[in-house]
């Protein structure tokens, strides 16, 4: 199903105009746990695209509200045809890590919550939206993040619904796609 999915995503993406610069951007946002980074690595084995995790751009555990501009800041230049560079968050660390650079490209995916902020909209091709029953996707978060994340879920999920409450995330998604299992 993920490749499925991952098809239709690339469709709707190539048949629109480009919005970042010359190539395309996909942003899979969402809740924890719903299958985005699934359908992100479903992505790059169709195309080959580089892709951004979210998470690795957040300042921590409290980085979500600002995390569109951290975003936007890395798109920009690469709207423009030039390169960028984006900057790891280490979780283990507790802070800023390795920069990594970035070129223009035909596709860029950035997966992740809070992935597909208004702010940016004008540069997203596609926004896909995520979702899966909460049971479902913190059974899912805990298994792939275990012990690190079983203290801040509480305070995540809100977080996480609070901005895409207000960024009013899934209705401004492109597609939208459920996960169960």
């Amino acid at each position: 199903m993920p490749t499925d999915r991952a098809a239709q995503v690339l469709a709707h993406a190539l048949d629109a105009a480009p919005t970042l610069g010359a190539g395309r951007l996909i942003c899979i946002d969402g809740p924890a746990g719903a299958g985005k980074t699934t359908l992100a690595a479903s992505l790059v084995g169709l195309t080959g695209a580089q892709v951004l995790h979210a998470d690795e751009l957040l300042e921590g555990w409290g980085g979500l509200p600002h995390l569109g501009a951290t975003i936007e800041a890395v798109l920009r230049p690469l709207a423009a045809g030039q390169p960028s560079q984006w900057r790891r968050w280490d979780w283990h660390a507790d802070g800023w890590a390795e920069t990594h650079p970035i070129t223009p490209a035909p596709v860029l995916v950035i997966d992740g919550v809070g992935s597909g902020a208004a702010a940016y909209d004008d540069l997203i091709t596609t926004l896909v939206w995520v979702e899966a029953p909460p049971e479902v996707r913190r059974t899912r978060a805990l298994a792939r993040d275990g012990d690190d994340f079983a203290p801040h879920w509480e305070q995540w999920a809100a977080d996480e619904a609070e901005l895409h409450t207000r960024e009013r995330t899934r209705e401004r998604a492109d597609l939208v796609y459920s996960t169960n299992a």
